[in-house]
């Protein structure tokens, strides 16, 4: 059987390394992408025969476009994206300044937008490919202190509900993970946070900063076993629009749904009238 060729965004740590040994384990071909220079040559070195990988940040649109014309130069095609780079941000919603909240727009829905459009008319004359979006429960659930970062995944699961349903007769598949809290550097030193602060949210988002800040490198989800999910439903021949990962993600996806039923049925009489008789 032909190796599929994965493009994984955001390799260097995490989740994202964590599939792309999974990958290589598995025997397909995996090209990354780092931040970092030196990272990429270092791959490069390691992994020759089993992957390469490339220098890119998401939310320079043109590096991008220039990335994956390489790729596609290179190696013919890419049968499995998978957006995981990204980042990550906490705060009250009106403690976060525009420019911070267009830098989390950038990276978690433009940034991972653009490249999904890039690499969708290569899929396109393929018929064929896997659109894999590393989203969130929190892209299902928002949470006190975290409003922008779940503003960011409900818009990627937005735009990618959509997209499932227009490239399905093209033979492209679109899957969104969500995963809860995994242990990876998400919550460490590269997590954005809101520069201002209210007092008035100090019993609120606030305690979400410092509780979000405290559970790093004790999250109970495994990377590892993220990555043999992920890998798992890559191989499966009608793949599901969602994945949720960990025992937190069903727990909160399950009461979004149920306060969305609550509410439904709460107005259904109403919404029922509201028309022209």
């Amino acid at each position: 059987m032909e190796k599929r060729i994965w493009f994984i965004t955001g390799i260097s740590s995490g989740l994202g390394k964590a599939l792309a040994d999974e990958v290589m384990a598995s025997g397909d071909f995996v090209i990354g992408t780092f931040r970092q220079a030196s990272q990429v040559a270092q791959f490069n070195e390691t992994h020759r025969g089993q992957g390469a990988s490339f220098q890119l940040d998401i939310t320079q649109h043109l590096e991008t476009a220039d990335v994956v014309q390489e790729i596609i130069t290179r190696y013919g095609r890419i049968d499995i994206l998978v957006n995981n780079a990204g980042v990550g941000f906490i705060g009250a919603v009106e403690e976060a300044s525009m420019d911070e909240i267009r830098n989390v727009f950038e990276a978690n829905v433009f940034g991972t937008l653009h490249l999904t459009q890039q690499v969708l008319p290569h899929m396109r004359k393929e018929r064929n490919g896997h659109i894999i979006q590393i989203s969130s429960h929190g892209g299902i659930k928002s949470f006190v202190g975290f409003g922008i970062y779940n503003a960011s995944k409900f818009a990627l699961e937005g735009f990618s509900e959509a997209l499932a349903q227009e490239v399905e007769p093209l033979g492209i598949k679109v899957s969104l993970v969500e995963p809860g809290p995994f242990r990876t550097g998400f919550a460490g030193s590269a997590l954005g946070e809101a520069q201002d602060r209210h007092a008035d949210y100090d019993q609120t988002a606030g305690v979400f900063r410092e509780k979000l800040k405290s559970v790093h490198g004790k999250q109970e989800g495994d990377p590892q076993k993220a990555a043999q999910a992920i890998f798992a439903l890559a191989n499966e021949p009608n793949p599901s629009l969602r994945l949720p990962l960990g025992p937190t993600a069903l727990k909160t996806i399950g009461m979004k749904l149920a306060s969305v039923k609550a509410d439904l049925e709460r107005h259904q009489h109403t919404a029922e009238n509201a028309v022209f008789k």
